[in-house]
This record gives structure tokens, sequence and C-alpha cells, in this order.
């Protein structure tokens, strides 16, 4: 790890971000420590998209196949003939379906969550170094992976 560059203002800091990015370093070893949100940091360093959505997806389709599949073999295994009804009827089985892929969709994304950030994890929560209200860029070597 370089020696960590310490800013008191933030037009300096983010002039600094701005340059070390125009001079080639990647992005990924360039890591920033603020006392508070910065939007236009995001701006210079664009993180890589999520992949929670995929396991939103997958939870949302296992969850209307169950729905799907629990009513229809339920009503397969205990039919109740009546009047003349279709023993297997989507109409009714939608809200089941509906409510599953809701429950399934959302109990993914919540794990999928903290799979993909490593929660929970009491290491790392803090940095080793309390920089105060201060701006500071870290730029990792390029050797460690």
């Amino acid at each position: 790890m370089a020696e960590p560059m310490v800013f008191r203002e933030k037009e300096r800091f983010l002039e600094s971000l701005r340059e070390l990015v125009r001079d080639g370093v990647p992005r990924e070893r360039i890591r920033v420590i603020t006392p508070f949100g910065v939007p236009e940091v995001e701006e210079i360093l664009p993180g890589k998209r999520s992949k929670v959505r995929f396991f939103a997806l997958l939870g949302a389709a296992s969850g209307t196949v169950t729905g799907f599949a629990f009513t229809i073999l339920t009503s397969l295994s205990w039919p109740l003939i009546v009047g003349g009804k279709p023993i297997v009827s989507l109409p009714p089985f939608l809200i089941i379906a509906f409510a599953l892929t809701i429950l399934f969709g959302a109990l993914s994304t919540f794990l999928g969550f903290l799979l993909l950030s490593r929660l929970p994890s009491p290491r790392g929560i803090r940095s080793e170094v309390e920089y105060g209200n201060a701006f500071v860029i870290l730029v990792e070597d390029g050797e460690r992976r």
C-alpha cells in the first residue's frame, strides 16, 4: 500500500483524484475515504454493475414455479370437484404464485446482498488509521491481488 494522500479541502481531493485517473492508474486500485458522501467520486470512479439483480431474478422465478407447482400438485392430490369446474384452474392459483414470487425474490435478494458483500464480517469494518475530517486517496500496489 502506497503512502496515503490526505487532503483537507474537497476541491483539491477531487482534482487529485481526477489527475490519478487521467495519469492511467487503474480505477480498481484506487480507494478513497471521505468524512461524508461525495457524489463526484461516483462520477470519477464508477463502480461495477451489481450481481444482486441476478439473485432477485432467480429467486422470483423460483417463487413463481414453486407457487404454481404447490397449488397444482395440491389440487391434483386432493381433488375437490365442485359444479363441473376444472380441478386445475390457473386464475385462483395466480394469487399464491404472485405471493411466493415476491417472497422468494425478496429473500434471495437479501441473501445475495449478504453473500456478495461478504456480510457479516467484523473485519474490515473500521480502518486501521483514523483520518478524522480528512479526504484520503489510497492507491494499492499493482502486484497484490
